[in-house]
C-alpha cells in the first residue's frame, strides 16, 4: 500500500524529469512573454507570472517581459473625469491621455521589477523610448485620427542584447518614439510580437484572458492545442476568428513566419500556466509553428 507522501514526492521527480529535455533544448534561447489582461489585476497572479519567469531565466533561458495596462490606465482615465475610448480595440490617446499612459506604464514596470528583485533577479523596467528600442510611426484605425498611437517600424534590440549579456530581466512597457521624438502608445501584443521578431526568439507567449484558440468559442470541445501557420491562415479566412482574437492570431502567424520558433496563447489567469505549457508533454495553451515541423 503506497504512502501517499512518497507518492507525491515521486510525481514531483516525474514533473522534474519530464522538463529535463526542453531546459536542455531551450539553454540560452530567448523567450519574449506579452504580460496583460486580468492576470495584471490579481496581485498573486502577479507573483505567478514574475515567478514562471524567472524559473525560466534560473533554468537557463534570456526571457523578455513585455506587459499591458489597459485596465489600470482605464481605471485613472476615469478619475480625472474622462471616459476611455477605443476604435477597434485600439485606445484613443490624446496628449493628457499619453500622460497617464506613461505614468501608469512606469508604474507597473516599476512594482514588476520590485516582484522579480524580492526573488533575487536583477531586472530593470524600461520603455520603448529608453535606448531607441522602439521606433513607431502614427497609427490610424481605417482611416482615423486616434491619437498617440504608434505602429512599430523598426527595433534597436543593442540595449536587450546589453541588459541580457549582463543578466539582467528587460521588463519593457509598450511606449515607442517616432521621428519628431513624440512618444506613442503601443499595443502590448504588437510591441512584443516586433521585440521577439528583432531578438530572434526561440519563443514568444501571449498572456490572455482565455485558454487558447476555439474553432467555436462558444464550444469548448473545439479546442486546438496546436497550429500551422496554414491552418491558422485558414481559420482567419473560414471566419472562425473575430473580435479582440484576430489581431492576436495574426501577430501569432507573423511572428512564426518572420523567424520565431515557436509561438503560445495561454490562460495567464491559470497558476504557473508558462511553466505547463513549456516543460510538459501535453501544454495547456494553443501552440503555432512552421508548416515543415507539423512532425
Amino acid at each position: 500500500m503506497g504512502d501517499s507522501k512518497f507518492d507525491n514526492i515521486d510525481y514531483k521527480a516525474e514533473v522534474l524529469i519530464e522538463a529535463l529535455p526542453y531546459i536542455r533544448q531551450f539553454n540560452r534561447k530567448v523567450i519574449v512573454v506579452k504580460y496583460g489582461g486580468s492576470a495584471m489585476s490579481d496581485i498573486e497572479l502577479q507573483k505567478s507570472v514574475i515567478k514562471d519567469v524567472i524559473l525560466l531565466k534560473l533554468v537557463g533561458f534570456k526571457p523578455i517581459v513585455v506587459h499591458g495596462g489597459g485596465k489600470e490606465i482605464s481605471r485613472w482615465i476615469a478619475k480625472i473625469g474622462k471616459e476611455p475610448e477605443f476604435v477597434n480595440g485600439l485606445r484613443v490617446t490624446d496628449e493628457e491621455t499619453m500622460e497617464i499612459v506613461k505614468m501608469v506604464l512606469s508604474k507597473v514596470g516599476k512594482d514588476l521589477v520590485t516582484m522579480a528583485t524580492e526573488l533575487g533577479v536583477r531586472a530593470v523596467a524600461v520603455s520603448g523610448i529608453d535606448g531607441g528600442l522602439l521606433k513607431v510611426e502614427k497609427k490610424y484605425s481605417e482611416g482615423k485620427d486616434i491619437g498617440f498611437v504608434g505602429d512599430v517600424k523598426d527595433v534597436d534590440t543593442k540595449l536587450l542584447h546589453d541588459l541580457l549579456d549582463n543578466d539582467f530581466l528587460p521588463i519593457i512597457s509598450p511606449i515607442g518614439i517616432d521621428s519628431k521624438f513624440e512618444a506613442y502608445n503601443i499595443n502590448a501584443d504588437d510591441a512584443a510580437c516586433a521585440i521577439a521578431k528583432a531578438m530572434k526568439a526561440d519563443k514568444l507567449a501571449f498572456l490572455t484572458d482565455i485558454e487558447g484558440v476555439y474553432r467555436d468559442p462558444k464550444d469548448k470541445s473545439t479546442f486546438i492545442s496546436n497550429l500551422t501557420v496554414s491552418q491558422a491562415k485558414d481559420l482567419i479566412e473560414e471566419g472562425f476568428i473575430g473580435g479582440g482574437m484576430l489581431p492576436k492570431l495574426n501577430n501569432c502567424v507573423d511572428a512564426v513566419i518572420n523567424g520565431v520558433n515557436r509561438v503560445h496563447i495561454l490562460d495567464g489567469r491559470r497558476l504557473h500556466c508558462l511553466l505547463l505549457e513549456i516543460f510538459t508533454k501535453e501544454g495547456i495553451g494553443t501552440m503555432f509553428f512552421r508548416d515543415e515541423d507539423k512532425q
